[in-house]
């Protein structure tokens, strides 16, 4: 994925401060797992509560301070203690460090009890370098919230494949954090339930496969998805409802993905299928180019799934907070989400 994306998340107001957190001792000492099968038991996060400590880390790309100011104005109304990564504000060229640096930051969040969730400052590129450095014995052990979207699509598949710890798609650090994207935050990491995402009324959505379905929701990002692929950090696929959104790609790149996920036999494993927003996808020459809307209808049409286009997913001012290996109903005609049960304990 492109720097570029940064651009396209907008943010306000006050200079960032917070603590830090300690680095993890020794993180080098992990033993790998193998990816679980999808019938483990799916392992819930505590909800968040007015007075929890959450770190904000930086896993991938870096952040400038302006670009999370309005993150410490939403924490700090929705009543949260924020302690930032030692790493945070390290620079390694486009990335937000070192290796080892970043992945440590992430290691030591799940490892200090006094963090009941996890933030991400920045999508970009990276997370996918700091995957093997990462102790996923310490990370199943303690499950926690963690949620972005962009490039950190990577870390929450390779943590939910390795763990069995349901992960968050939802807002990063430097997002707009507008009041739909914090209501949603609030619904399911806060209140729990059994909630409904629903666009709203401005954003309609296209039916590409009429019906309902039920299945795990898996999803985040498709050129990091896509470039997983044949790595040992993607879930089981066999009766998930796949999601995926884009940002700053043409057409013909989303066809040469969705290709790609096809060759490899995971969307004839899916139950269901979500397109999000692709923002900024317009074609160089439209003139010679097929439309999204055509692309979409070629390759999942025929897989005869529930299945739809526009929701409230990606690089966009307003998002869903969506919950990584949660058992989920999805109704195509209606464009809705409905989470069977609370994602978090």
């Amino acid at each position: 994925m492109t720097l570029r994306r940064r651009a396209l998340l907008t943010t306000f107001g006050l200079t960032a401060i917070g603590t830090q957190l300690a680095p993890l001792a020794n993180p080098s000492k992990r033993l790998a797992q193998t990816n679980l099968s999808p019938k483990s038991a799916i392992v819930k996060p505590r909800r968040l509560q007015v007075g929890d400590t959450v770190a904000l880390i930086n896993p991938a790309a870096f952040n400038y301070k302006k670009e999370i100011e309005d993150f410490f104005k939403v924490m700090e109304k929705l009543g949260l203690k924020v302690k930032l990564g030692e790493h945070f504000y390290d620079r390694y060229g486009y990335l937000a460090g070192k290796d080892a640096d970043r992945a440590a930051d992430v290691n030591a969040a799940f490892a200090d009890d006094s963090v009941r969730a996890i933030f991400t400052g920045m999508g970009g590129w990276g997370c996918a370098r700091i995957l093997p450095l990462l102790d996923y014995n310490i990370i199943g052990n303690n499950p926690k919230i963690i949620m972005g979207f962009s490039d950190i699509t990577a870390l929450l598949l390779a943590i939910y494949a390795k763990t069995n710890r349901v992960t968050f798609h939802g807002p990063l650090g430097a997002s707009t954090w507008s009041p739909f994207t914090v209501d949603y935050v609030k619904k399911v990491l806060f209140d729990g339930g059994s909630v409904t995402m629903q666009n709203s009324k401005s954003v309609q959505v296209q039916t590409i496969g009429r019906g309902p379905a039920r299945g795990k929701l898996i999803g985040g990002n498709l050129s990091v998805i896509a470039a997983m692929v044949g790595s040992a950090y993607l879930p089981q696929w066999e009766n998930s409802i796949l999601f995926v959104e884009e940002v700053g790609e043409e057409v013909y790149r989303i066809d040469r993905m969705l290709t790609q996920l096809k060759l490899a036999g995971i969307l004839d494993k899916i139950s269901g299928f979500i397109f999000g927003q692709c923002t900024k996808c317009e074609a160089e020459k439209p003139q010679e180019s097929l439309t999204l809307p055509q692309v979409l209808s070629d390759h999942i049409r025929p897989l005869k799934i529930p299945a739809w286009y526009g929701s409230m997913v990606g690089h966009i001012r307003e998002q869903f907070t969506l919950p990584i290996g949660q058992e989920v109903e999805i109704d195509a005609d209606s464009g809705t989400i409905k989470l069977l049960e609370s994602a978090v304990s």
